[in-house]
């Protein structure tokens, strides 16, 4: 049998797969701080006694578009942004880190510090509670703060903690099913580092251009009904060989 029917099998599995990834970065076109999904894929000879005109399509270890959101100003206290390089830390339900450029906080009913996810952020002493009623501010350095309501002056201002931010080399990085990023397996959690910063009163957007994705989403859509072609003509070719075969 042709391998031709192999060899368009594996790119239709792959199209498909990226299609995926695609589908989920237009889903995702609104939501803060996230980072588009990318699908890479090699090519991988057939090895065989044929002429070496066939290849395999495998996917690659899937990776992840890095640049920076647009950033957008919202005025309100508890919407942070990382200002360049860097990451919010947030702890994860098996009392673990991750990562995540999320930056629209929010304070739960026990005065815990929590992501509109309701993933706790992490401090440099653990997670942060601020005081029930008070109003927070974040400094650029990561600094919380909590003023009683009742208080008009700045001595009211509490230091609750500094939230933990980190800045980890991204090849250290890889995506969890719920889209928040860690360290490889074998790493340590990413230490704190001073230099990263943080600017209020904005949030950053996704990375995902609408625009280009929706390009991407047609051109997979062409080649797979290019690959869908490819197995009818390795069909077609097989039974006019095997018609050659019977009426010799």
């Amino acid at each position: 049998m042709d391998r031709m029917l192999y060899v368009a099998m594996s790119g239709a599995k792959q199209v498909m797969e990226q299609q995926a990834a695609v589908a989920n970065n237009m889903a995702n076109v609104s939501t803060p701080g996230f980072r588009a999904q990318i699908a890479n894929f090699r090519a991988v000879p057939v090895v065989g006694q044929e002429a070496p005109t066939r290849a395999f399509v495998a996917a690659t270890t899937p990776g992840a578009d890095f640049t920076h959101g647009p950033l957008t100003e919202t005025g309100r206290s508890l919407d942070v942004a990382v200002s360049g390089q860097g990451w919010l830390v947030v702890q994860t339900p098996d009392g673990g880190e991750a990562y995540t450029r999320v930056g629209n906080l929010q304070v739960g009913a026990d005065g815990q510090l929590t992501t509109m996810g309701g993933r706790p952020v992490v401090g440099d002493n653990g997670t942060l509670t601020v005081p029930p009623g008070s109003t927070v501010s974040i400094a650029a350095n990561g600094l919380v703060g909590a003023r009683d309501a009742s208080s008009t002056t700045l001595t009211g201002i509490a230091e609750v903690g500094r939230l933990k931010l980190v800045n980890p080399q991204v090849t250290d990085l890889e995506r969890g099913d719920d889209g928040l990023f860690r360290m490889r397996a074998g790493q340590p959690p990413a230490e704190a580092d001073e230099a990263v910063t943080l600017v209020s009163g904005v949030v950053e957007g996704s990375n995902v251009n609408p625009v280009e994705t929706m390009v991407a989403m047609i051109a997979n859509a062409r080649s797979f009904e290019m690959q869908m072609k490819s197995l009818q003509t390795a069909d077609i070719n097989a039974q006019a060989a095997n018609k050659l075969l019977a009426y010799g």
